[in-house]
């Protein structure tokens, strides 16, 4: 019998923060790290933002994750591959190519992540109940972006306490990737310790896909599916292309458009309130889904993922270099991700409801990440076309597609809603 539940509380805050921390280094602090190595923004927009394609394309072997060994086998192996990847990271960067050998380490990393989020994706939905799922999504939620602003927070504080102690960027961003190959290395350790052994259940090997095929062919084949992956690559159109942008945005002079702001002092502003103010949206997200279903709160978890992209056009038009407006900012901006991503994944959950739903639930986030990779392709040229001040623009106009296509994706209103003896017991 398969133990649903068990240890929920242990297992998820850990394995999900595990799942986050090799994304944001990837997609987010090799952007501060290249912009602080001399790297010019459109050759960051451009080529990290391909670092994006193996969430894109990890469909084509999520059937393998599937069919073979067990979930926690797969993601176990992928975090150490992580671990080993980040080193080659921290150990490259000093030599005379450090771009060309940071990005292929990085792209190890890419794919070993990508990997370790289908496993961990397809161990979640299989270890918990669907009302467990829709309340611990504000926790897993939460706990990933935790984990994204330790690397844009603490990492990159220590990234900047080191820049000045050394006088030298190199060695700084180095030493900083090396300590997060360890804290990697930690993490897996944790995971290894802390998630139950229950998947040799006869229940879920029943639920297996038979073929390739079949997985790809029953997940097309969902009624309404072509409309729902529409909205799902247009969700966060607006957002993907602010993460790329926001700290060249904070890193950039004044002269040039941005407000000037020091490495260590990026890091302070997403680590402290900036953590507080995630962890409150995100656990309150999963709370008001798991009491009142998905429906009630869809529109205004959208709105809070996207309304705050107008006060960055607002800080960049008036070149209000205030902490206090500056901090203000990237408070609300974490609070509405962090509530405005829950009702996001819990959308993703129910698309991938029914059979084999591992590697349906790849399949949706593939088409995530694509959402998330082709604005983020253009928007460092976008934003020297424009400057700081008209690309924000641009980016809070984005948001409109994905509000008017709301009212024409179909769900059931309770989706993720907890019955009342879940609601007791949580």
């Amino acid at each position: 019998m398969i133990q649903k539940n068990k240890w929920a509380w242990a297992w998820v805050p850990v394995l999900y923060f595990t799942q986050g921390l090799p994304y944001v280094l990837v997609v987010a602090v090799s952007v501060i790290m290249y912009k602080k190595l001399g790297v010019s923004n459109a050759d960051i927009g451009l080529y990290t933002s391909w670092l994006y394609l193996p969430w894109v394309i990890k469909p084509l072997w999520s059937p393998f994750v599937d069919l073979k060994s067990t979930k926690r086998n797969w993601f176990l192996l992928m975090q150490l591959i992580v671990s080993l990847a980040l080193l080659g990271v921290g150990l490259t960067l000093p030599t005379n190519i450090f771009f060309v050998t940071s990005l292929a380490c990085f792209w190890m990393a890419a794919f070993a992540s990508a990997t370790n989020d289908i496993a961990a994706d397809g161990y979640y939905m299989i270890g918990l109940t669907e009302e467990k799922q829709s309340f611990f999504v504000g926790l897993r939620s939460t706990f990933y972006k935790l984990s994204t602003v330790t690397g844009q927070g603490l990492l990159v504080i220590l990234a900047g306490f080191l820049e000045n102690h050394f006088g030298d960027n190199t060695k700084a961003w180095s030493y900083t990737m090396i300590c997060a190959a360890f804290l990697m290395l930690l993490l897996t350790l944790s995971n290894f310790f802390v998630t139950p052994k229950f998947e040799t259940s006869r229940a879920i090997a029943l639920d297996k896909p038979k073929s390739f095929l079949e997985v790809f062919v029953s997940f097309f084949k969902k009624p309404g599916i072509w409309l729902a992956l529409a909205f799902i690559l247009l969700f966060r159109l607006g957002e993907s292309q602010l993460v790329k942008m926001a700290a060249p945005f904070l890193l950039d002079p004044v002269a040039e458009g941005g407000l000037g702001y020091s490495t260590s002092e990026v890091g302070t502003i997403y680590g402290t309130i900036g953590v507080i103010m995630l962890t409150v949206g995100g656990i309150l997200g999963g709370i008001l889904i798991s009491k009142h279903g998905l429906k009630k709160w869809m529109l205004p978890m959208l709105l809070a993922l996207n309304a705050p992209n107008a006060l960055y056009a607002l800080l960049a038009l008036t070149k209000t270099t205030s902490i206090i407006a500056v901090t203000g900012t990237v408070m609300i901006e974490q609070f509405g991700y962090g509530f405005g991503i829950a009702g996001f994944m819990v959308y993703l959950i129910y698309i991938a409801e029914g059979k084999s739903k591992t590697s349906h639930y790849a399949i949706a986030t593939g088409f995530m990440a694509l959402g998330m990779m082709l604005p983020g392709l253009i928007s460092g040229f976008m934003q020297e076309w424009l400057g700081y001040g008209g690309f924000f623009v641009w980016v809070v106009i984005a948001a409109f597609p994905a509000i008017l296509l709301l009212k024409y994706i179909s769900y059931p209103a309770d989706f993720g809603k907890a019955k009342n003896e879940d609601v007791e017991h949580v």
